[in-house]
């Protein structure tokens, strides 16, 4: 088993979220966050100059089985992507157990 992090766009969310879907990714956790990236310069909207140093992102943790990793990690890519700074990052990390609280059952069935 393994967790992925992702860190992406909050206006790239729906997509992600669709995509992770139509991958039988159904389950994961995700919530706003603030974070600071090497991108330095601010923003000009309307005559305004917006600071790009703190930058709001949604961050997802995923876990999946070892056969669902490559898919989920193209799903993000595929539609979290602008071509632009600041798209995200993702982590893969390894997973030693999980467990159903409810049955007590463990391992990469609980992901089901």
């Amino acid at each position: 088993m393994k967790k992925i992090e992702a860190i992406i766009r909050k206006s790239k969310f729906s997509d992600v979220r669709d995509a992770l879907h139509q991958v039988d990714v159904n389950f994961f956790s995700y919530w706003d966050v603030t974070g600071i990236g090497n991108e330095k310069q601010g923003q000009v909207y309307r005559g305004i100059s917006y600071s790009t140093s703190d930058i709001q992102r949604r961050f997802l943790s995923i876990v999946v089985n070892d056969d669902f990793v490559e898919k989920t990690i193209d799903a993000i890519v595929k539609s979290g992507a602008t071509d632009k700074v600041g798209d995200g990052k993702i982590f893969v990390l390894q997973i030693e157990d999980a467990i159903r609280i409810r049955t007590g059952e463990r391992g990469g069935n609980t992901l089901n």
